[in-house]
């Protein structure tokens, strides 16, 4: 309970109180359309725009901010004992081009405008192995739609797994739709990186690392 209501007094955290409704409130307990206006009613600034889906602990919005102080990150989960290690560290670290949303990635639609974002992050999300459950992947066909709808076009789409059944079905799922592949790789430390963005390395990457699960990256346009 901490953690929960620690966030709700951080000024880089935005929430929706519930699914049903498509708006965000503040550490003040404002509610807000920041749809179309995350540029100039949050940053301040005209610079591109990248969100991390299901950022757990937001390691890689994190790095990225640092690493590329002329864009901005938003991290999005659901959780927000997850958001509270991130948007502390944001704050305590003063990287002014970082915030978390705690909201469901289904709705994001409801959050971002027609080509508003520049770039997307998924990292080390649930696979739901299970066939039912499949349509609740990241990476399922009604997800590349919402993906499609709020980023620019040509916009990249970053998806980074250790499980090998979520990879092949990506893999299929954005040949299926349409996109364009960019880069695709199965166990990207087996030789050297082409990216340096791979290199960054969740809590939940570094688990998987250390059982001896290997790591695969596909980048793709819609």
């Amino acid at each position: 309970m901490f953690k929960i209501s620690s966030i709700n007094s951080f000024d880089n955290v935005f929430q929706n109180a519930h699914f049903t409704n498509p708006k965000l409130s503040n550490s003040k307990g404002e509610e807000l359309d920041l749809k179309g206006k995350w540029r100039s009613n949050v940053f301040g600034n005209n610079n591109p725009i990248v969100l991390e889906l299901a950022c757990g602990k937001g390691d890689y919005t994190l790095a990225l901010a640092k690493q590329y102080p002329d864009k901005n990150f938003i991290g999005i989960d659901a959780k927000g004992a997850r958001i509270f290690t991130g948007s502390k560290t944001a704050l305590d670290e003063g990287l002014r081009n970082v915030v978390f949303i705690r909201m469901r990635i289904e709705n994001i639609v409801n959050f971002f405008d027609d080509g508003e974002v520049d770039e997307i992050w998924i990292t080390f999300p649930d696979p739901f192995p299970k066939k039912p459950d499949a349509k609740r992947r990241l990476s399922a066909t009604a997800f590349l739609e919402r993906y499609k709808q709020i980023t620019k076009p040509g916009g990249a789409i970053n998806f980074k797994t250790d499980d090998l059944p979520l990879f092949h079905f990506t893999k299929q799922s954005v040949d299926a739709f349409g996109a364009e592949t960019v880069y695709y790789k199965e166990d990207i430390y087996s030789a050297p990186l082409d990216y340096e963005e791979l290199d960054i390395k969740t809590y939940y990457e570094k688990s998987h690392l250390a059982k001896g699960r290997t790591i695969n990256y596909i980048k793709f346009k819609l």
